[in-house]
């Protein structure tokens, strides 16, 4: 099994939020360290799974379906009826 190495760093966040976390891990019988690193991997998640997300606007246009002259039409008419003379 691999050795998991460890950074340390400083952060600094409001007493507040702190004295909650403190309270939560207390709670929870976690250690802080172990509830900030699950909120991050959690925060991580979340924007990788949002960016990895696209939803295509919805660009449809109000009316009542296909015009007459549409109705049944091949390919090649709809194409003619879009493009008209500029084929």
């Amino acid at each position: 099994m691999g050795m998991v190495s460890h950074m340390k760093t400083t952060v600094e966040i409001s007493d507040a939020l702190l004295a909650e976390a403190r309270r939560t891990a207390r709670e929870e019988g976690t250690t802080l360290r172990a509830l900030i690193e699950e909120g991050l991997r959690s925060v991580l998640t979340d924007h990788t799974q949002r960016s990895n997300t696209f939803t295509l606007p919805d660009a449809s246009v109000g009316g009542a379906g296909l015009q007459p002259e549409a109705e049944g039409a091949s390919w090649e008419q709809l194409r003619g009826l879009a493009y008209g003379d500029r084929l």
